[in-house]
Formats: structure tokens, sequence, C-alpha cells
């Protein structure tokens, strides 16, 4: 700091800066020196009340906190504020100014799948794509983390080869979840056991190391003697909670459908109450293609048969695999879907 700092200028600095090469420091300095300027030119004029100097915005200040040089693009569906962020961009740092692109999509999450990683990255089960997997579950007192290795991965020879590659995979994914679902007290992670010291070091230092841009202050122990490593990890806010389950629409939530072997009664019920409103000629059921085969089966006695013999008028069955196993809808002979709950009501 010495080197750069500009005469008659004291500068404090924050724990923060130990590390950072000299010309970080030098843009985190000319920017500060600018937004001075910025604010001593405002100040001449400035009226009573008047504001002189902001602090930075939101996207502002997520570009400070987050935008490093590995960023490759940043993709916006606003002109205006893609103008902003490509202005911050060449004041921080003029040779990433061409990383903004502006795109026409009205949802850039869908155009990028962002919506199925947040699925992906906040449910119970989270895969890799080596075919090891992760079990988060989240009890009153910590956090649970099941390291699994799947398929045994390609090169590797022994159980204990397979368990480190494996491990270190998931070491990996796992800081990546603490600071996307930011959470924080005791977390401990069962990796897949490993018999060599040597091994566990090195997951442990690697684990370390990928853990060393965290901002929360976190503190990994080595494995116990039953494997598990444990996390303390800073609470900052509330955990990031992001449902990924949806109610069944079969049971709708409450766990339990319809005995099959009822519906056949069902659709007798429905058959019959079609058969006394007397307005149609024809019948055509759409079900799941289990179930159509089921009504079929038979050459000369099957259900279907029966159902013709009994009600008199023509049945036929159509399948789509996007209805559920005792899903039925029923239409006319003019294709129109019939509201069986209002017949019900008329009758």
């Amino acid at each position: 700091m010495r080197s750069i700092k500009p005469a008659n200028c004291g500068i404090i600095l924050r724990t923060v800066a130990q590390g950072k090469k000299v010309a970080e420091l030098h843009t985190d300095l000319a920017d500060l020196i600018t937004r001075w300027e910025l604010l001593f030119q405002n100040l001449k004029n400035a009226k009573p009340a008047e504001k002189v100097l902001g602090e930075l915005d939101r996207k502002s200040t997520v570009l400070r906190d987050l935008l490093t040089p590995e960023h490759e693009a940043i993709h916006m569906n606003d002109k205006e504020m893609a103008q902003e962020v490509k202005a911050y961009v060449k004041s921080i740092s003029p040779e990433k100014e061409g990383i903004v692109k502006l795109t026409k999509s009205n949802d850039l999450f869908e155009k990028f799948g962002i919506h199925r990683q947040i699925k992906a990255s906040f449910g119970k089960q989270v895969m890799l794509k080596s075919g090891a997997y992760l079990i988060v579950e989240h009890t009153e007192a910590m956090h649970v983390i099941d390291v699994n290795s799947g398929n045994r991965k390609g090169g590797v020879k022994t159980q204990e080869e397979n368990a480190l590659k494996t491990n270190l995979e998931c070491a990996e994914e796992i800081a990546r979840i603490l600071k996307l679902r930011d959470m924080g007290g005791i977390i401990c992670v069962d990796f897949i056991d490993m018999q060599k010291r040597e091994n566990q070091k090195k997951l442990v230092d690697t684990f370390k190391e990928f853990m060393k841009d965290d901002k929360a202050k976190h503190n990994i122990l080595p494995p116990s003697r039953f494997g598990v490593v444990e996390i303390t990890r800073q609470r900052v806010r509330p955990e990031t909670d992001i449902t990924t389950t949806e109610v069944c629409p079969s049971c709708k939530g409450s766990g339990k459908i319809e005995a099959s072997v009822l519906i056949t009664d069902e659709i007798e019920r429905a058959l019959s109450t079609i058969n006394k409103n007397g307005k149609s000629t024809s019948i055509t059921m759409l079900v799941h293609p289990m179930l159509e085969a089921f009504v079929k089966r038979g050459w000369l006695s099957s259900i279907l048969k029966t159902w013709r013999k009994k009600y008199g008028f023509k049945i036929s069955v159509d399948s789509s695999t996007t209805l559920e196993l005792l899903e039925v809808h029923y239409y006319d002979q003019n294709q129109e879907e019939l509201d069986l709950n209002s017949t019900n009501k008329q009758t």
C-alpha cells in the first residue's frame, strides 16, 4: 500500500486485504478516490438535505462482492440495467467490459436452466456428474450430509482409490452447497471410509482449500474415529429454504389412493350415469396404458365387451402415459369431455 498511496492521503486497511495483490488493492483505491472526488464536486453546489453521494445499489454491490477474473459473461435482459452494469464493470475493470451481454430472453433462469439447477442443488438428494450423490438432512440440532459413491469411477483400481476420488469430488460440491444454501451451525459430513491417513489428510486439506473463499467464519475438524468430518459455520441469516417437492396429483398429499381393485366399479358407476342421461351414443375413455390393457384383456370375455353389452352404446378406450394410473376421462361422440360431477347433480 505504501507503494501506491497518493501523497497527503491516509489509508485504513481491513484484515480482508491480507494476501491481496497490489493490482487488486490499486483498483479498490482508485475506485474510492473517484468516489471521493465525485462527493467533493457534488458538495460544492449542494443544498441542505440534498444527497451528495449514495451507497452502491444492489446490482453494484453484488458485482463488487462476487465479480472475479474467472467470470466469462454476465447475461441481462434489461437494456437500461445492462448499460449501468457495463459502465460499472468498465470503471472497475475496463478489460472486462465485454462480458456484459444483453439478451432478448424474457426468462433468463429458464434459458440457462437455472430453475432446474436450483431444484437439483436444494433437494434432499444432490446428484453429481460422476454418479456419486449426497443426501442432505436438516435435523433440529445440526445438518447431516451423507456421501455415496454410486458407481465406481473410471480408471481406479482399488476401493481406497475410488473412495478418495469420490470424497474429493463431493467435498467440492459440499463447499458449494454450504455457501449456496447458507447453511450454518454444526454440519457433520459422513465421507466414504478411507484407511490411509495420508488420504484422510489430503481430503481435509483439499476441503479447506475449497472453503477458503467462503466469507462466513468456519472451522473444519479432521475426520473422527468414525470417519465423520465436523464443520462449524457462522449462521449469518436464516438458511435458504427452497421447496423441491410437489404434492402428488394422485393422493393429493395424503399418501393414499383408492384401491386399484375398485377402479372398475368407479368406471361402471360413471357409465351408468352417462347411460341414464341418454345424450351420448358413443363414449371414449382416456386412461393410463396399464388400465387400457386391463379392461381389454381377453378376446371373448374382456371387461370392455361386458360394458358394451350392458350399457348398449359404443365404448372405446384410448390411453395416454401422461395420466395417473387410476385417472379416467370420458368424451362423447363429439369428442367433448363429459363433466360427470354436473351430470350427477342433475340426476
